[in-house]
């Protein structure tokens, strides 16, 4: 089994709220139904969770009413999302389960205080593809939280243990640091977890982390043993690529 992650940026204009790009997703899904794989899909909100959860600073949790609007607004926002992710799975005949963080995680002071996975043990049992995304969820403490995709394809990965786990994302993979601000980036094919930037050379930044997280998590999958590849989402081809273990362009962090 493979834990997918389709980021925002690929799946949306992140500059552009509530736009999606259908190509990008109809190919995605393409790619991955080819492979022939089992998966569990994490999708990110992109612009239509970011932006929204920006404005009504959500991160920073319930400190005024008129945030209650804002969390309507994002959630309804990241559902239309997962609703065009789950109409492409089903055109390419991929029978999958939509499973929101709302159902499943609880959060204290913006970190995962409980998480119960059995649906998605439930979904691959009877044969669905289980897919969540990033939303705001209740927390305990700030009466809710952002809760990132990348968060939930950590407890997955460590619950499942996959073959492998792949970030598709809107870059070539890893790089020393930001590709978008540094010509001189230097990028990373295959590297070990001790090999990976620091959190502090890293600084694509958003309401739950960017870069500075991601690599976190990866860092934290790969130390428990779980081969982690990055892959760019618009390149066509390179997706199936890393999913049936031919040579693309691509980073993989060697788990250990």
């Amino acid at each position: 089994m493979i834990v997918i992650k389709l980021g925002g940026s690929v799946i949306t204009d992140k500059r552009t709220e509530g736009k999606i790009r259908k190509r990008i997703i109809d190919r995605l899904v393409r790619e991955i139904k080819k492979s022939g794989e089992k998966f569990s899909i994490v999708h990110g909100a992109g612009s239509f969770g970011h932006i929204p959860a920006e404005r009504y600073q959500l991160h920073r949790g319930l400190r005024d009413k008129s945030q209650l609007e804002g969390f309507h607004l994002t959630h309804h926002s990241v559902r239309l999302l997962n609703g065009e992710v789950m109409k492409a799975l089903l055109k390419h005949r991929i029978p999958s389960v939509s499973i929101s963080p709302l159902c499943f995680i609880e959060m204290k002071n913006g970190r995962i205080e409980s998480i119960d996975l059995s649906k998605f043990d439930r979904a691959l049992s009877n044969g669905l593809t289980p897919v969540s995304f990033g939303d705001v969820v209740f927390d305990s403490k700030r009466g809710f939280s952002i809760c990132s995709g990348d968060d939930i394809v950590l407890h997955l990965a460590l619950h499942f243990k996959p073959d492998k786990v792949v970030f598709i994302m809107d870059e070539d993979g890893i790089f020393d640091r930001d590709p978008k601000r540094y010509r001189n980036a230097r990028f990373l094919k295959d590297v070990r977890v001790d090999e990976l930037p620091s959190a502090e050379e890293n600084s694509y930044i958003d309401v739950t982390g960017g870069m500075r997280k991601k690599i976190d998590i990866i860092k934290r999958i790969a130390n428990n043993g779980i081969d982690v590849f990055v892959v760019n989402g618009n390149k066509i081809g390179r997706v199936y690529g890393v999913l049936t273990g031919r040579k693309v362009k691509r980073t993989r962090v060697i788990g250990c």
